[in-house]
């Protein structure tokens, strides 16, 4: 995939169904790891609310692993499942949809309960501008143990979205970068004086 669209700002839209709340959020995302924090953001913004249910596409369209949802709570199948599946027909990346929900006392049933998920869904969508991401290039970087708190900071510094860190025989980070991050990258790998490995995938 050479291209691809991605939301350019957050929203928030509200409707009202049946006396319940649905505050819906569209935001974009830089990997798993800002998706979950953008999500824990927004958890603690909205305490007293009776759901939060999620979907998300964590990077290119295409990268099935990074599809994600969850119903927080509502039965199975009616709030997480029919979100992300309006995701994947977007054709968007690096989104995520959270569904605020304030329970009014009316209960909505499955069917009920995926339409208004659904319809608090698109409307969010609807209301997104938003922009074209070029191709990213998907990368590893392992470095010595001891060597992690220094490859932290460069993360930091140049703001790398991680896609997952990995503990094993030496510290792993994958990332998906685009490419003026990759080059920013290999330029600051000289600080570890060869004490790394970088296996960038070129497909």
């Amino acid at each position: 995939m050479k291209t691809y669209q991605r939301p350019a700002t957050a929203v928030e839209i509200e409707l009202e169904i049946k006396r319940s709340r649905f505050l819906g959020l569209a935001m974009p995302v830089q990997g798993v790891e800002d998706a979950q924090q953008q999500l824990a953001t927004i958890r603690a913004a909205h305490p007293h609310a009776n759901h939060h249910c999620w979907a998300r596409i964590s990077g290119r369209p295409d990268e099935v692993r990074l599809w994600d949802s969850s119903d927080d709570g509502e039965p199975r199948g009616t709030a997480g499942r029919p979100m992300l599946q309006i995701l994947q027909h977007s054709g968007l990346g690096e989104v995520q949809v959270v569904i605020v929900r304030y329970f009014g006392g009316i209960k909505l049933g499955t069917g009920g309960l995926i339409r208004a998920y659904g319809q608090s869904t698109n409307e969010a969508l609807n209301s997104l501008s938003l922009e074209t991401v070029e191709a990213r290039t998907d990368a590893t970087l392992s470095v010595p143990h001891p060597l992690t708190g220094e490859l932290e900071g460069l993360i930091r510094q140049l703001q790398l979205p991680v896609e997952e860190r990995l503990w094993q025989a030496e510290y792993t980070v994958e990332f998906s970068l685009t490419t003026e991050q990759l080059s920013l990258l290999r330029k600051a790998l000289g600080r570890f004086a060869g004490q790394y490995q970088l296996k960038v995938n070129d497909n």
